[in-house]
């Protein structure tokens, strides 16, 4: 599936239950039709990750997710030879009573591509060859700037050299999506190589389509008490600001529970779904949960 303007791919989305103003549908547009990595960030919750799940599936392309974390190397990566098969293989190779001359040949043969573990950045160039994936690079300011280095290389060039078996190029790279939640900036070098988008918390208006568009079955009141429950919240001094997650994941407990309006007893026994710090529950809970559904209902 191609897209050829923007207000396409913007229908496109909402199609797939993914709200997008126009300036991100403007940034995907480009992303996809430049063929450069697109680095989102914003706060955590706000639908970033969700972007690259959405067009895996509106392109019907396969998601591969790298999720970063401290001390990612190569063989977290890229990949890793299986060397307990590899053990097991050169058994065998003894078993069968394999001799000296034709040792270096076998041995050569435990160091091919059945042999070998792929990670996802592999996966991502070595799936190219038939149809290119959604590679999603997901909390890339949680590794270390060391990974940062060197995925700046796989950008550039989009292959990567195995010793044993040579060099694999993509045939088209990839789309590349990267998140960030900004606990670190991330270095320029890599921001130069990417389209750049700040995802932000979003408008009422925006948040309460969300809402409708995700949690079809919760009563037109509901959606828009909590939306603007959450968006008073947000205005608040928390130690951890609920994100469009959070106000999915309400909604939804609250239609669990068929509440077809809020309640203050229920809001009050179902705070952990929107705030995850006891300090802030605490804060929020009696007197402030009153204010903010009076705020909310006089919108």
């Amino acid at each position: 599936m191609t897209f050829t303007t923007i207000d396409e791919l913007q229908a496109a989305l909402a199609e797939h239950a993914y709200i997008a103003d126009r300036s991100l549908s403007t940034a995907i547009f480009l992303a996809l039709r430049m063929n450069k990595p697109l680095l989102l960030e914003g706060e955590a919750g706000v639908g970033k990750t969700e972007i690259a799940k959405t067009l895996a599936r509106m392109l019907d392309r396969h998601l591969i997710r790298l999720q970063c974390y401290e001390g990612l190397d190569v063989s977290t990566t890229i990949y890793e030879w299986n060397y307990a098969r590899q053990m097991l293989q050169i058994r065998l190779l003894e078993a069968q009573g394999v001799t000296a001359q034709g040792s270096g040949e076998a041995i050569k043969n435990i160091f091919g591509p059945e042999f070998l573990i792929k990670r996802p950045l592999l996966q991502a160039i070595e799936e190219s060859m038939v149809r290119p994936p959604i590679l999603l690079i997901d909390e890339i300011d949680r590794a270390d700037e060391e990974f940062e280095a060197f995925l700046l290389e796989l950008l550039s060039d989009w292959q990567i050299s195995i010793p044993e078996i040579g060099t694999v190029r993509a045939a088209v790279p990839p789309t590349v999506i990267i998140t960030s939640n900004r606990t670190r900036e991330i270095h320029d070098a890599l921001k130069r190589r990417c389209l750049f988008y700040w995802v932000d918390y979003p408008t009422l208006d925006k948040e309460l389509e969300i809402v409708r568009a995700r949690v079809p079955e919760a009563s037109a009141a509901l959606s828009r008490q909590v939306v603007m429950f959450v968006q008073e919240l947000r205005r608040l001094d928390l130690y951890k600001l609920p994100g469009v997650a959070e106000t999915l994941d309400w909604v939804t407990a609250l239609v669990c529970l068929d509440q077809k309006a809020l309640v203050q007893d229920v809001v009050e026994d179902t705070l952990g779904a929107i705030l995850k710090y006891q300090d802030d529950i605490a804060q929020v809970r009696g007197k402030v949960v009153v204010d903010l559904m009076r705020k909310s209902a006089a919108m």
